[in-house]
């Protein structure tokens, strides 16, 4: 699999048969990528779906379907022909299995309620991406995408999530609103497994 960082939470992942595209945000560089197979959105926040870009990301890519949690419908207005993707869905996206996990937002105080966040597991564990959520799967995890900044967390959950998951590689995303996103990226490092956390150049294709 190859995999971009185009920011924040937002992911372009290639494997041998799709292109996937993951939480095109306010915070991410998206809008030159080309020939998508499908955009997945986590939930309806705006750091992982763009209100003001997502109609001209979908134009420029007809063939891509845009796939989104239950509460991003009524949260986006104005939202692009979409399928609502539910836990426990299993999704064939450009060839590419896509099972559906996860069901809510990682609680930002207390009980306050929060969002639907859907989960992304991509070809039977190839890549697992979250959302906004330290989701825990049954099954084997190659590449993990795992945040590491943000209101809803701290630092030691990342790494407890990188321990608890056990993948062969973590990649930090989400640090789109530090000014320091390195320091975090170097924590989550330093007390995770050796040689598991692996920063991703920012716009930079990756073969993992």
């Amino acid at each position: 699999m190859q995999l971009t960082h185009l920011g924040h939470a937002c992911l372009l992942a290639e494997t041998a048969t799709a292109r996937l595209l993951f939480d095109p945000g306010t915070l991410s560089q998206f809008d030159e990528v080309r020939d998508l197979d499908a955009v997945l959105v986590t939930h309806g926040h705006a750091d992982h779906i763009d209100p003001a870009r997502i109609n001209a990301l979908l134009a420029a890519n007809p063939g891509a379907v845009l796939v989104v949690d239950p509460d991003t419908p009524d949260v986006v207005l104005g939202l692009p022909e979409h399928r609502v993707a539910r836990p426990g869905d299993r999704l064939s996206l450009g060839g590419a299995s896509v099972v559906v996990l996860g069901g809510w937002h990682a609680a930002v105080w207390r009980e306050i309620p929060g969002c639907t966040n859907s989960a992304y597991l991509v070809d039977d564990g190839a890549l697992l991406h979250p959302g906004d959520s330290f989701l825990v799967p049954d099954q084997d995890v190659d590449v993990l995408a795992v945040a590491v900044d943000g209101p809803w967390l701290k630092l030691a959950e990342a790494v407890e999530n990188v321990h608890a998951v056990d993948p062969r590689v973590a990649i930090p995303i989400h640090a789109g609103e530090t000014t320091d996103p390195g320091k975090y990226a170097g924590m989550l490092s330093a007390f995770s497994p050796e040689r598991v956390v692996r920063p991703l150049v920012p716009g930079v294709a990756t073969v993992l």
